[in-house]
């Protein structure tokens, strides 16, 4: 029987999960998230992604493939996640019917997304705005936000459902001169920001020792991850304490908003210099005033908050658009489930220390209440 601690499955769902980013492959009705495992195992990482999504019973037992011994088994055994139910519907509707697109294939009910693959399919622009009738990505989209008469409700539905603009292009955001500023390439924070942070710590070494300087940016840099959630979490996604008007709805999709609607644009994903200086400028004064007795130990502070800043914002661009080294595997999938699952939970970035000590942790693929 299936065990009350882990969750149940539909056939559907785990057909859906048939990627490298998310593989899951079921023995009978039992369930099992092989992803991380595939590099390991010593047939290769393919032979596990061409069984993705599939029943994998058959093959174990293949003589002429190669049958498995119970340590394969039991290597298993620290892979399931659940079990298969064809009477489970997860976030169905009212009426019991599940989620699912004109293929058949199971959709989370909030995001419309089955996998972290479909975050990079292009979106059909004009059967979009059809069906949603919230924004046409062929013309400026600020001044849609603005005009559009959304309610708040709406433009939250909406704007945490993924698009994707036409091979991961930029689609237009101002749509005139003001559009370039929009846009910023990876690579201009750190070779805009580093040189700013080691000035800051030479100039901090002037009036402290090294050893000293070190410490205090080692404090920053911690700082800094407290700081990266709480933003995350409490300004970004201030989502339920929005006020229902349009200057706030254009003030959050300018802010964060963009980034769910188009989280693969590779041009709005980290952040503009000039909206750095200004979320950063409170910062500075505040390190000043708590270590008002030294001006070099609160220089050191910032200095380590905004290197853990860039770390970040390189980091999070990573994470969407480059295949990482094995030990960041799990952290791309994890925040990419942050967009195609379930946004309001998995607020960590770069880790999920404080997702873990604030019960915040995305650990299931389907939300349950």
């Amino acid at each position: 029987m299936p065990s009350r601690t882990l969750p149940t499955f539909s056939r559907a769902e785990v057909e859906s999960h048939s990627s490298a980013d998310s593989c899951y492959v079921t023995i009978g009705e039992k369930v099992y998230d092989v992803t991380d495992f595939a590099d390991d195992h010593p047939g290769g990482s393919s032979l596990v992604f061409e069984y993705a999504g599939k029943d994998i019973a058959n093959i174990l037992k293949d003589p002429t493939s190669h049958e498995h011994s119970e340590a394969a088994y039991e290597v298993l055994d620290d892979s399931l996640v659940g079990f298969v139910t064809e009477k489970n519907i997860p976030n169905g509707d009212a009426n019991g019917s599940a989620n699912t697109d004109e293929t058949g294939v199971y959709v989370h009910p909030r995001t419309g997304m089955s996998c972290a693959e479909d975050l990079s399919k292009d979106t059909d622009i004009g059967m979009d705005y059809k069906k949603h009738k919230f924004l046409d990505l062929n013309r400026p989209l600020l001044l849609q936000v603005w005009n559009g008469g959304f309610s708040k409700e709406f433009y939250l539905d909406q704007v945490h459902r993924p698009r994707h603009y036409r091979g991961g292009d930029s689609a237009p955001l101002f749509g005139n001169f003001l559009e370039p500023l929009s846009k910023t390439p990876w690579w201009v924070v750190p070779t805009l920001w580093l040189p700013f942070v080691a000035l800051g710590l030479y100039k901090s070494a002037d009036g402290l020792p090294v050893i000293n300087v070190a410490a205090y940016w080692v404090f920053g840099l911690f700082l800094w991850t407290l700081i990266e959630y709480g933003m995350h979490r409490f300004l970004f996604h201030l989502d339920g304490y929005l006020p229902d008007n349009r200057v706030f709805l254009t003030l959050h999709f300018l802010l964060h908003g963009i980034h769910h609607y188009l989280p693969m644009d590779k041009y709005r994903l980290v952040m503009p210099p000039a909206l750095f200086v200004v979320l950063a400028t409170p910062f500075w004064r505040l390190s000043h005033a708590v270590f008002s007795y030294s001006w070099y130990a609160a220089t050191a502070v910032f200095c380590g908050g905004v290197f853990g800043y860039i770390v970040y914002d390189l980091t999070h661009y990573f994470l969407h658009h480059e295949n990482l080294p094995w030990w960041y595997k799990q952290l791309k999938k994890y925040h990419l489930q942050h967009h195609f699952l379930d946004y309001e939970l998995g607020f960590g970035v770069t880790s999920k220390f404080w997702d873990t000590i604030f019960g915040t942790e995305l650990t299931t693929s389907i939300k349950t209440k």
